[in-house]
């Protein structure tokens, strides 16, 4: 069978599979569409909050990444697994014993102040909002490969999905289908990094195949001499005008610390990752989910640099040097999406891949008056995008394909890659339910109920969650079609978000009884305007100067939100020392948080 069909079978089934799992788990009371009634299992808490964390950016773009930037993107990896601990460690165990809903409900009850809960609110809409947009930018990226359809009727179709199960199962229904979907994912992800591990090096373990020896068969496929894996990828990019690949360098050590530092706190500042320890029975469950989400991640992210170097290398060798004609069909493939694309430069017929970015602005094909693209004289699609003169790269590719197309660039069977798509869409799928759910709870919970009209009712309140997640998978959609850069890019750009609003926030009211709303609350704008204001002016007013050049201190848009914490930091910290003490009964539930009366 070819991989549309495999694809409709495969995609087709998990998706039934979550919507039974949304039908049979649907959320009756608020309770349930807010925190699963605080009934789930911390093993099947931490599989869904691995489903929850890997998200796109993790299952689909983090490898890709990698494979381009060599040693440097190893900052994705550190700072979304070292935030993990962090979370767990300062952050998970203390906010289920305060045992509510919501991070705006425990920034407005520990801030004793309303206006400091809307503060969060917006904070909250605005992370999420920013963080779901790569989400359904994934979503498009594989249907539009994979069921041959435009990336933007990908994203309508994922809405449509996701708008289902998030809206009728609420926490609890999601919680559910993120099991199944954490199943789907890591099984879609390790299955083809075991084939090529095996295919390059004999040894079925990936992460120890990364630093293998080839083996006889993997010599043959890259037409390669004895050696080491990494040994023969640093001699490839060397020859082709790149670094070595683990030498990283392309990017200053200020700004490879602040990248890891802002994805990091960002980690203990995501609302819809916070929020899934507030549903465990008790304080140690929340404490025993985390440890078992953490190994749920380690899995994928130990794989992930095995995956990357395995796709870099087969990469290169499929179409480095061929002809238009002698190019593999995956490169055809994805060319029909737009995500990838040759122009023969010095006219000899040849794909070149070297350094540098072939293209100014934004991928473009000339069409005709009929509007369809252009082919050129080799059968290639025509390129309208002007290109960089001072670079001899003929070849784009774009970051989100490596994972989806690997299994296809490695030639494995259609099946394999029909179940890469399933797992790229799980992936996707499920950390959008999660940030959707806390835009819904945040308004309907937060808004509607604490502060607009406190005499809603449950039924009403459901009714008002609802309407609330069906808003924002439209909006998310928008943003899913209109995206302002790469999954992972995006997904960078949230997490500086919240590195700059809830970190110091929730920080210093667990850790600090003196901390006072005035200081939350301009701590909080303070910190998310700076970092939102240096992330638009540098990718979207002024794009031309996007460079270490301009930056402040050499630091990149996706690593600012570190600078944007010690903002908050420095105002929440400055403004509560000469503002009014917390009120004592506020100061005594800080005390509580810390120390628990009993031992659950």
């Amino acid at each position: 069978m070819g991989i549309l069909t495999w694809t409709w079978i495969i995609v087709g089934a998990s998706f039934a599979l979550y919507i039974g799992i949304a039908i049979w788990a649907r959320a009756k009371t608020t309770g349930d569409f807010y925190v699963a009634a605080k009934q789930i299992h911390p093993v099947l808490n931490g599989m869904a909050t691995g489903a929850d964390w890997m998200s796109a950016a993790s299952f689909i773009s983090m490898a890709g990444l990698i494979a381009f930037m060599g040693r440097d993107g190893s900052m994705y990896l550190m700072g979304w697994t070292g935030g993990y601990v962090l979370l767990a460690m300062l952050l998970a165990p203390y906010l289920r014993k305060y045992g509510k809903f919501t991070v705006p409900m425990f920034v407005g009850e520990r801030y004793y102040s309303q206006t400091a809960r809307v503060v969060a609110v917006v904070c909250a809409i605005f992370v999420s909002f920013t963080y779901v947009a790569g989400q359904m930018r994934g979503v498009g990226v594989v249907f539009s490969r994979f069921l041959e359809v435009p990336i933007n009727t990908g994203v309508l179709i994922g809405m449509a999905i996701v708008f289902f199960y998030a809206t009728m199962g609420g926490m609890k229904g999601i919680t559910y289908t993120q099991v199944a979907q954490y199943c789907v994912l890591i099984t879609a992800y390790m299955i083809p990094a075991i084939f090529i591990s095996i295919m390059l090096t004999g040894n079925p373990i990936p992460q120890l195949g990364y630093g293998s020896m080839l083996s006889e068969g993997g010599q043959q496929i890259l037409g390669s001499s004895p050696g080491h894996l990494l040994q023969k990828l640093n001699e490839v990019q060397i020859e082709l005008g790149f670094s070595a690949y683990t030498a990283g360098g392309a990017k200053t050590p200020i700004d490879v610390f602040m990248i890891t530092l802002a994805l990091m706190v960002g980690t203990a500042g995501l609302p819809h990752i916070i929020i899934r320890f507030f549903t465990t029975p008790t304080i140690k469950g929340a404490r025993s989910s985390a440890g078992w989400a953490l190994l749920f991640i380690a899995i994928l992210y130990t794989t992930a640099p095995a995956v990357a170097a395995f796709a870099r290398l087969n990469l290169i060798h499929s179409l480095n040097g061929k002809s238009y004609a002698e190019a593999p069909s995956w490169f055809k493939n994805w060319e029909k999406t737009g995500l990838v694309a040759w122009k023969d430069r010095n006219g000899d017929g040849k794909m070149q891949f070297a350094k540098g970015e072939p293209f100014k602005g934004k991928l473009e094909f000339e069409k005709d008056a009929a509007g369809a693209v252009k082919i050129g004289p080799s059968g290639e699609r025509v390129v309208k995008s002007a290109f960089d003169e001072k670079n001899t790269n003929e070849l784009y590719i774009d970051r989100d394909i490596i994972v989806l197309a690997n299994p296809e660039i490695a030639r494995l069977p259609n099946w394999v890659v029909a179940l890469v798509a399933a797992g790229g869409l799980a992936a996707a799928l499920s950390t959008a339910a999660g940030l959707l759910l806390v835009i819904a709870s945040a308004i309907s919970h937060d808004l509607v109920k604490n502060v607009l009209a406190k005499d809603t009712t449950e039924k009403a309140e459901l009714l008002w969650a609802r309407a609330a997640a069906g808003a924002a998978v439209i909006i998310a959609g928008y943003f899913g079609i209109h995206p302002p850069g790469f999954v992972a890019q995006v997904v960078a750009f949230a997490f500086g978000l919240a590195a700059s609003s809830f970190f110091p926030i929730i920080i210093l009211g667990i850790f600090w009884k003196r901390a006072t709303k005035e200081g939350a609350m301009l701590g909080m704008v303070a910190g998310i305007a700076f970092t939102a204001a240096y992330i638009i002016y540098f990718k979207f007013v002024n794009p031309d100067i996007n460079n270490a050049k301009h930056w402040l201190w050499g630091i990149s848009p996706e690593g600012i939100g570190s600078l944007g914490m010690v903002v908050n930091f420095v105002v929440a910290i400055g403004v509560s020392m000469v503002t009014k003490a917390p009120p004592q009964a506020v100061q005594d539930m800080v005390a509580s948080l810390r120390y628990p009366r009993t031992i659950e």
